[in-house]
């Protein structure tokens, strides 16, 4: 090949039998026809010179770009004589190798590098998303897409970028624009069964939020949910009705007002006793367990359907009879006429039950949401069950006719009551709780104390807690990780520590007054255990970071006792030009020097040892290595402004002496505080 391209004409280039590519894709080829139409050809092509027709080639690497061209001279975006780059080949044999080199040879883009590609344009060249589907032939949806999986959360992009998951697991993950919510599940399905389930992925996903084609969110709408504040995360990888509405309690308060109102419509209209709302597409079994199903009585048959009745049964007979007969021969028509008599017969028996007024009145209705948002009354009534034996009922028992539920009065039986009735006495009763736990801290704190860690103790009957209030463990932001630092060996002396004594007995009531038989030492490290353990490990930068740096300063917590950089937490994990960074930082341009000719591991294990305080060197450097800790372990009220620049003006206290090295074991909790 000569050293150089030359530029030819396109109505003198064609392509050569023996390029090795036949096949093509039309949807690649017109969006590399777009990127030409706008920025030309980029990559020369390869041509051998075609005999006794000077300046003709044909064209054995490039044919997609050149048949381009061809396409864009036709539609009269390029010239006739449109000037194509084209490095010429001397030797005609090497042409198929040639081919079949440039061919075979070349490696897709990662799906990330792709999507961080979109995004440097738009940045860097100040592009809209219009014009890069334009430049690529894509479409504006496409781009926007590929931006959203650009701003994945680092987790899923990290993994996407190592081809731990494929492009459409990326896609599911990119379903919601809440990159906390995205991590949090990477997190939660880890190395599990459905981790590449995109299904389960986008139900994990959805679980804090409604699709738009949510039967709740069909019978509230659009309209109202945004007007009441609602916010809503659009899929870009489907259709309008996989929009994610976010605010899962305004959509439940607005479908509860909904069914609601058309409950109390029905039970004026039909007469029903009462008429609950279920915000769900069918009734569960928990609300009905305790009530008897209704049956209506069948209506009877209007004369003229007995006459009926009896006339297609006789015919019926007739026609079983024939089928009998050893020369029956059966038609088409014989079998359509049985068809249709069985089918007229089953419409005039098949009857649906009717109830009476009174029945009605007695009833329990319940209206759920229909698959299209709809309200819609349960086909199932219900009646709350009479008392069985005289003993239930007791002697001169009486319906009280001014009672607004059937209630029964007796001498000594308890009144049977209505399941709206017992709930709302239970939550009269529990307003007379709360208005005097509220009222006494003291008890609050025992109680809210025990709640907390009843539940957390014995998770399996966590249902026999009567509260909605938990120290529930966040889910590990890193599946499996074993930190191996003092403070997770003070955390496991402590919880070793808790005095168990309480939760051997075996009714709830039995454990909280033991509980609350405990010192106030030991009730006082049970209230902090709890409260420790919901507490979500939150990177740098992120939401709820500088909330968590707060408490640490507020704490006067000092990270370098308790925490140093180890080669297997921190070093292996960096750069070597970026620890040699640390060596110059803390010890000038000699130290860094010192050590640049180690290798990658050698250089870790140095590390430890120097931010350990474990090397000879001057006092002043050790004193700045040994209170050195990166900034994703600071406690910062403004962690932008912190930065490792700062470590070396870090004031040494008589607390921490220069040349000192940080203890080994976790330091006393008071001390720490």
């Amino acid at each position: 090949m000569s050293q150089l391209p030359i530029l030819v004409p396109a109505s003198k280039l064609t392509k050569s039998p023996t390029n090795v590519r036949k096949s093509t894709d039309p949807v690649a080829d017109a969006q590399l026809e777009a990127n030409i139409a706008e920025k030309g050809i980029i990559q020369n092509l390869i041509g051998v010179p075609v005999a006794r027709k000077k300046g003709q080639y044909r064209i054995t690497a490039g044919g997609r770009r050149l048949d381009a061209v061809h396409r864009l001279i036709d539609k009269a975006v390029f010239d006739a004589d449109y000037l194509v780059p084209v490095l010429p080949l001397a030797d005609p044999k090497d042409a198929i190798e040639i081919s079949l080199a440039e061919n075979f040879f070349r490696l897709a883009m990662n799906p990330a590098e792709a999507c961080r590609a979109f995004q440097d344009v738009i940045e860097t060249e100040g592009k809209t998303p219009a014009d890069v589907a334009k430049r690529f032939g894509v479409t504006e949806k496409f781009v926007h897409g590929r931006l959203r999986l650009a701003a994945l959360a680092e987790p899923v992009f990290d993994a996407l970028a190592s081809n731990a998951i494929t492009l459409d697991v990326a896609m599911a993950y990119a379903a919601t624009s809440d990159t906390e919510r995205q991590t949090a599940v990477f997190s939660q399905m880890g190395e599990g069964y459905h981790r590449s389930n995109v299904s389960e992925i986008r139900r994990q996903l959805a679980s804090f939020s409604y699709r738009a084609s949510d039967p709740r969110a069909l019978l509230v709408g659009r309209d109202a949910y945004l007007a009441a504040g609602g916010r809503i995360d659009k899929d870009l990888f489907s259709d309008a009705d996989s929009e994610s509405w976010l605010d899962t309690q305004i959509v439940d308060a607005l479908a509860e007002e909904a069914l609601a109102a058309a409950a109390e419509a029905i039970r004026e209209r039909d007469g029903f006793q009462e008429v609950r709302a279920v915000a769900a597409t069918h009734v569960p079994y928990t609300e009905t367990y305790a009530l008897q199903p209704l049956r209506g009585d069948l209506p009877p048959l209007a004369p003229e359907q007995e006459t009926r009745q009896a006339e297609i049964k006789a015919e019926l007979e007739e026609i079983a009879s024939a089928r009998e007969d050893e020369g029956y021969a059966p038609s088409v028509d014989d079998e359509l006429r049985n068809d249709a008599l069985e089918a007229e017969l089953a419409s005039i028996t098949e009857r649906t039950p009717v109830l009476t007024d009174t029945q009605k009145a007695e009833a329990v209705a319940y209206i759920v949401i229909g698959p299209d948002g709809s309200p819609r009354v349960h086909e199932q009534l219900y009646v709350a069950p009479e008392p069985n034996t005289a003993e239930d009922q007791g002697d001169g028992a009486e319906r009280d006719p001014e009672a607004d539920e059937a209630i029964v009065i007796a001498n000594d039986a308890k009144p049977v009551i209505s399941q709206r009735l017992a709930d709302e006495l239970a939550v009269m009763k529990t307003e007379l709780i709360a208005i005097h736990v509220a009222s006494d801290p003291v008890f609050a704190l025992d109680l809210g104390t025990f709640i907390m860690v009843e539940a957390a103790s014995r998770p399996m009957d966590s249902d026999d807690v009567p509260s909605e209030l938990r120290a529930t463990r966040p889910t590990p932001r890193v599946q499996g990780f074993d930190s191996g630092t003092p403070a997770a060996a003070e955390w496991t002396k402590l919880e070793k520590a808790l005095n168990r004594s309480w939760i051997s007995h075996e009714t709830i009531q039995q454990r909280y007054d033991a509980f609350c038989a405990l010192d106030d030492a030991d009730r006082a490290a049970w209230l902090g255990w709890a409260i420790a353990r919901t507490i979500d490990a939150v990177p740098s930068g992120r939401t709820g970071s500088d909330f968590l740096d707060h408490l640490g300063a507020k704490l006067a917590i000092d990270v370098a006792t308790w925490w140093r950089p180890t080669a297997r937490a921190y070093f292996d994990r960096i750069t070597k030009p970026a620890i040699l960074g640390l060596f110059e930082e803390v010890g000038g341009v000699e130290l860094k020097q010192r050590y640049s000719a180690s290798k990658k591991h050698d250089l870790a294990a140095s590390a430890e040892r120097l931010f350990a305080g474990d090397i000879i060197v001057e006092a002043d450097v050790k004193a700045r290595a040994v209170r050195w800790i990166p900034d994703g372990m600071r406690f910062s009220a403004n962690p932008a402004a912190a930065s490792t620049e700062t470590v070396a003006d870090e004031t040494i206290t008589d607390e921490a002496p220069v040349g000192s090295a940080p203890a080994q074991g976790a330091p006393p909790l008071a001390d720490a505080a």
